[in-house]
């Protein structure tokens, strides 16, 4: 897969240290293929659940019965 630019087709990638094996070139073009096109691959705000802002606020307490054990339970 080359470009061309004028009459030089311009390669995709280059090698630009060392010298690695075919084998190698290989599987780093494997894995650059099978990477996603786009910036996120999840389509959501690229955030995680884990480290949202809002896991740390309760739940509301709702009087009536049971509510004063409900309150110290996870929501």
């Amino acid at each position: 897969m080359t470009e061309a630019v004028g009459s030089e087709p311009v390669p995709l990638l280059a090698v630009t240290r060392g010298a690695p094996t075919p084998e190698e070139l290989a599987a780093l073009l494997v894995v650059l293929a099978t990477r996603p096109a786009g910036p996120t691959s999840r389509g959501g705000s690229g955030q995680s659940s884990w480290s949202a802002k809002s896991r740390m606020l309760r739940a509301a307490v709702h009087p009536g019965p049971g509510a004063w054990r409900a309150s110290a339970l996870p929501g």
